[in-house]
């Protein structure tokens, strides 16, 4: 398994994330402000989005990590809870609804 960007030593703009970035992810928030997980939810909800994640990690790959369909915007509890989770643990989280049972949706 690859090394997680956490144990990076490298600056965020030695790992890709500066001005060229800052300029991309300003765009895209523009033109996506919602958080994408929360619009899925049932019941949706609206929530601002302020992170540009990527869908598929990209780990260094510049293809993957510049490749606005892999990107979509997340509030900050999905980008830094359920995706996280996500990631670690290879599948989306169970959700369960108000009768107890698990939740049908596009995360789970």
């Amino acid at each position: 398994m690859a090394e997680s960007w956490r144990g990076d030593k490298r600056t965020t703009t030695e790992r890709g994330y500066g001005w060229r970035w800052q300029q991309a992810r300003q765009r895209f928030l523009q033109a996506h402000p919602l958080c994408e997980m929360c619009r899925r939810q049932t019941p949706p909800r609206v929530t601002a989005a302020t992170t540009v994640d990527h869908r598929i990690p990209h780990r260094g790959d510049q293809r993957l990590f510049w490749d606005e369909s892999n990107w979509q915007a997340l509030c900050t509890t999905h980008h830094s809870s359920d995706k996280q989770a996500m990631e670690k643990s290879g599948h989306a989280p169970r959700r369960i609804g108000v009768d107890g049972f698990p939740v049908q949706d596009e995360l789970g």
